[in-house]
């Protein structure tokens, strides 16, 4: 154990001799520092921008409601926020939510349209993405340690010591296992002591930050047992360098880029455009409309409101909102498409990941974030089923209840965000 020992402290000594080695780990370390640093910074804007419209979006409800009596009023200029609360891990993982919406106002008009009308940022900005922790460790960090372990074998081939170190060394770790071990360590402590750090601020879990942790050190192994046994028998370094970094392009990029192209072209989908303009097309067409049309298919969605469809004048709100819920109908079938060539999609790329070790480890730390395309559309089944609250708790004021009381409106539904990763 004591041989052991030594061979590790003397490996240490010998690394923090080579400068390059040095300003390498000193830089992954920076570069992993500033993407956690980047992660909790987003995390806690976005955090403070629910906090700041959750406030106003009550101050201004109320103020509707101060000023209007009239249900279809009430309904029409009362807003409600909805929104995505990012997790604990999601400064380490931002995925999706820089692309998909994860805040809304809606009001009782269809719902479809409103979904698919994005509050996203800047288009170009959101193309560009974020430099986050699982973009380091997946793209960036198998760089690292290519240049760290490539030259392992060659150099001391190049130098003519290899063969005089394998005749005095004790055992095979003495003289490459410790090297490969020491280096290995020093990787892991300069990308993951950010993130350690990071949990902390962000309150994850320790099962979530175990987890995650495994499944970084575990890619970093697969990278570094890949240099190790590619430049065991080389004797050029710049070709085991050139080699990995061609076989890193293929993993990182090439498969990626080639599998998506391949399941966009597979998978037919509508667009979001389409949803809504459809919708919106189903709505307008109804003002030309009989009003049976409008009202004979709305019953059958809500046969409880059937004695109450009559109409004393030309316009009524009960109408207006049915011709409404018309809209969505209309755009139903499009929008579960929608939905279901999403799902598909994911679970195609999904096949892609495994020959793809970078995007396997993206797509599982954003999944274990919540941060992915699932959490993005589960958000949107959110908005649905809220929505769908607000109408049965407005439908019976509209149709035969009269205008709702002050009394009444504090039982009106509130939406309700989850922060749980998902492990």
């Amino acid at each position: 154990m004591s041989y052991l020992i030594t061979q590790l402290v003397r490996e240490w000594g010998f690394l923090l001799r080579q400068k390059y080695v040095v300003v390498l780990l000193l830089c992954s370390l920076i570069l992993s520092g500033f993407a956690i640093y980047s992660g909790l910074s987003e995390v806690s804007a976005q955090q403070q921008t629910i906090e700041r419209l959750k406030a106003a979006d009550q101050s201004d409800r109320a103020k509707v409601q101060q000023k209007q009596n009239d249900a279809g009023m009430l309904a029409y200029y009362s807003f409600h926020l909805t929104y995505s609360q990012p997790s604990n891990l999601a400064f380490a993982a931002l995925g999706e939510r820089d692309i998909f919406p994860w805040k809304h106002r809606i009001n009782l008009l269809a719902i479809e349209g409103q979904i698919y009308e994005s509050d996203s940022q800047n288009a170009e900005l959101a193309q560009a993405g974020k430099i986050d922790f699982v973009f380091v460790i997946s793209a960036l960090a198998p760089l690292v340690i290519i240049l760290l372990f490539h030259d392992l074998f060659a150099n001391e081939r190049t130098s003519g010591r290899h063969d005089l170190l394998v005749t005095t060394a004790k055992s095979y770790f003495a003289l490459w296992g410790a090297r490969i071990t020491v280096r290995f360590v020093a990787v892991i402590i300069c990308l993951m002591l950010p993130f350690f750090v990071g949990a902390v601020i962000a309150g994850a879990s320790g099962s979530e930050v175990v987890y995650v942790s495994l499944l970084c050190i575990a890619y970093l192994a697969f990278w570094t047992a890949l240099s190790v046994w590619w430049g065991k028998n080389a004797t050029s370094a710049p070709r085991v360098a050139s080699s990995l970094i061609g076989i890193w392009v293929l993993f990182a990029f090439i498969i990626p880029i080639l599998g998506d192209l391949a399941i966009n072209k597979s998978v037919h989908s509508p667009k979001g455009g389409d949803i809504m303009l459809t919708q919106r097309e189903a709505v307008n067409d109804a003002w030309d409309l009989p009003k049976s049309a409008t009202m004979q298919p709305f019953v059958k969605e809500f046969p409880e409101f059937a004695p109450y469809i009559d109409m004393s004048s030309e316009f009524e709100w009960k109408w207006y909102y049915a011709f409404q819920q018309m809209g969505d109908l209309k755009a139903a079938e499009l929008s579960k498409a929608y939905r279901d060539a999403a799902a598909k999609k994911y679970e195609l790329a999904g096949f892609v990941s495994w020959i793809s070790p970078p995007l396997l480890l993206q797509r599982s730390l954003t999944r274990t974030a919540n941060t992915d395309s699932i959490a993005a559309y589960d958000y949107e089944q959110k908005i649905r089923d809220y929505h769908q609250q607000l109408r049965e708790f407005y439908y019976p004021w509209l149709f035969y209840k009269g205008d709702p009381t002050k009394a009444a409106l504090e039982n009106m539904p509130r939406f309700e965000s989850t922060t749980q990763s998902s492990n």
